[in-house]
């Protein structure tokens, strides 16, 4: 009865999340955490856990707003495959090592977290150094393989799809923004499904979670979100191909500035 009185937050921040799914590439976590987050409180999850199951059921949605974003930018031709083929299985890595690394920080230490690394990337996508690169193609050796594990490992603590790092990292060896965009949609797709699992196995046996846990995934939450953001995530995908350039850009650093004021507010 509490989740369907608790529904109307969630269908709103699920339309929300699979809309910038699509636009940005992005998974939306940072939209539905903080919504998860306010009604894991009404549904008494204990304080010490709460932003560990909105990050857990976050990474849950995520699988599903990705699914619908991802189908649709590969359609328009903007998935970069080979850097997914690259990427997929240090991005597993680092997604799982960074759900079971989330579980020894406490729910205000996850938001501030995230609130550092957000504001960096929040100034490149801002300031106008469109025409600041680190290199005309992504690293070779083991930097090839490193960064995307560390994609991946901060993209799971901190519930998101991963498109907020991986956007920015991939416009800075200059791949077109609108083809980051695409390809981050499908490696969000990898890293919220390994998440998913770690997240699943690193909150069991915890006590006092309301009934729909798995872990700490909350399955009636993630349904209603996810629901509401496979339906908007197209209508996202279609705005980023026909969006200018700057404009994509503006929006990417706007949206982490607010969605970092958001999470800071929810705690």
């Amino acid at each position: 009865m509490d989740i369907i009185i608790n529904a109307l937050p969630l269908i709103i921040a699920g339309g929300i999340a699979g809309f910038l799914a699509g636009l940005l590439g992005i998974g939306g976590g940072i939209v539905t955490i903080p919504a998860l987050f306010i009604v894991f409180t009404k549904l008494e999850v204990p304080f010490e856990w709460r932003m560990h199951a909105a990050i857990g059921t976050s990474l849950a949605i995520i699988v599903a707003t990705n699914c619908s974003s991802a189908w649709a930018h590969n359609k328009k031709e903007a998935v970069d495959w080979n850097v997914v083929k690259t990427w997929w299985f240090t991005i597993v890595i680092g997604a799982v090592s960074g759900s079971y690394f989330a579980t020894y920080l406490k729910t205000t230490e996850l938001v501030y977290f995230f609130a550092t690394l957000a504001a960096f990337l929040a100034i490149k996508m801002l300031l106008p150094i469109d025409k600041w690169k680190l290199g005309s193609s992504l690293p070779s050796g083991v930097f090839r393989f490193s960064n995307p594990t560390l994609i991946g490992f901060f993209s799971s603590v901190m519930g998101i799809g991963g498109g907020s790092f991986s956007v920015p990292y991939m416009t800075l060896y200059n791949i077109p923004i609108r083809r980051a965009v695409g390809t981050a949609s499908v490696i969000g797709l990898v890293l919220s499904f390994a998440g998913t699992i770690g997240y699943i196995i690193s909150g069991q046996g915890i006590e006092g979670m309301p009934d729909g846990m798995l872990g700490f995934i909350h399955g009636p939450s993630a349904i209603i979100v996810s629901l509401a953001a496979v339906i908007t995530a197209p209508f996202g995908a279609k705005a980023a191909h026909w969006l200018p350039h700057k404009v994509l850009s503006i929006l990417f650093g706007l949206f982490l500035i607010g969605a970092t004021l958001r999470l800071i507010n929810a705690v």
